[in-house]
């Protein structure tokens, strides 16, 4: 029989700060955590010991010491925050339980397990992955990527800008690249890749299971050669945990927990979900996570000093706006009216990559 460590606190006290749980440390849960971390008791459950703002991610695999300002240690900012490096394996009316035996009472719930993705517990082991990556890059001659969705064409433009010299191979399996977002995007997007030699190959797909560098044989038999590759495709969404939980009968047909205006689970008044595992119909992204964070948190805090469910903040979808960066001062955004590409939206992401405006929302220096 396992053995759970109770981490409840005592009876409550007159005053005590009311107790908080956010499950997920990624871009919508580290917003929820900050924002509440002095106006409640808040416990942060993440499997890793630190945030990653997701959009220097690509930029860190070119040039390391990038990831020295996006990969932050929870502490760095959460400095009234209990963090458990754990995962969540199963959750209760009033409990969490951790996979290593750990019972967390909680009076709210936040769910922010976003999306399913195998990362390093400690920021050094995550810095010297990059490390790493940065050396295969730089040591290979040619790099395939495999998927053409917004992670692949980055990471194609940012080898293609920082190693010109370099073959890269992009396979695609749909018939457009960013399929997400809208035609002329997709074509600008195909259009400036084209332009910096970056060889696109739509309708095509690889198997993973038996991928291995340098020669790759394409199920219609066509042959790649590269020195290494990347898969980018979709990660699944992180809510597998969550089947045989009291919140089993509220996951849609993709796994998404359905949430109401309010974005708490539906059904449950004490806990809510954010960010790319709830079924809000918006394209998911790290700026619309960060806005429901924000309704969250603002909708906690009213619960917390014991306001009425009635002045609640709801949540608006947010309209198809998608930037998508090309190197370091290019890029092509799409908004309702309008899409572009080049030097304007490459001057407001690619630059920086909004890390410097993460870091300060987080209340460290840029």
């Amino acid at each position: 029989m396992c053995l759970l460590i109770s981490m409840a606190a005592t009876a409550e006290s007159a005053g005590e700060k009311k107790r908080v749980v956010v499950i997920g440390g990624g871009v919508a849960g580290s917003v929820v955590a900050k924002s509440l971390q002095f106006c409640a008791d808040v416990v942060l459950i993440d499997e890793k010991e630190y945030f990653e703002i997701p959009w220097g991610s690509l930029r860190a695999m070119v040039e390391p010491s990038f990831a020295e300002r996006s990969v932050i240690n929870h502490s760095d900012y959460l400095p009234n925050v209990r963090i458990v490096a754990s995962t969540a394996a199963n959750i209760t009316e009033r409990e969490v339980l951790t996979t290593d035996g750990r019972l967390l009472v909680y009076e709210y719930l936040v769910i922010a397990t976003g999306h399913k993705e195998a990362v390093p517990k400690t920021r050094a082991e995550r810095l010297s992955q990059y490390e790493a990556e940065f050396v295969k890059i730089n040591s290979a001659k040619s790099v395939l990527i495999v998927g053409g969705g917004p992670t692949g064409v980055e990471l194609a433009g940012e080898i293609a800008t920082d190693f010109p010299e370099k073959k890269v191979i992009l396979v695609h399996r749909g018939s457009r690249l960013l399929e997400f977002i809208g035609l002329k995007a997709s074509q600008k997007a195909l259009d400036w890749l084209i332009s910096k030699k970056v060889e696109v190959i739509l309708d095509e797909t690889i198997n993973l299971n038996t991928l291995s560098d340098p020669i790759i044989q394409t199920p219609s038999g066509e042959i790649i050669t590269a020195d290494c590759h990347f898969v980018c495709t979709g990660k699944p969404t992180g809510s597998s945990w969550l089947r045989g939980t009291i919140v089993q009968n509220n996951l849609d047909m993709q796994g998404r927990l359905m949430v109401d205006e309010n974005l708490r689970v539906m059904g449950h008044k004490n806990i809510f979900a954010v960010g790319d595992i709830t079924d809000v119909k918006e394209i998911k992204q790290g700026y619309l996570a960060q806005r429901h964070a924000e309704v969250t948190a603002k909708n906690l805090k009213l619960l917390l000093m014991g306001g009425n469910e009635s002045k609640m903040a709801t949540y608006k979808p947010g309209l198809d706006i998608a930037l998508v960066s090309l190197g370091r001062k290019e890029g092509v955004a799409q908004f309702p009216l309008l899409t572009i590409s080049g030097c304007i939206p490459g001057m407001i992401k690619s630059g920086d990559l909004y890390v410097g405006k993460t870091r300060k929302h987080l209340g460290l220096k840029p």
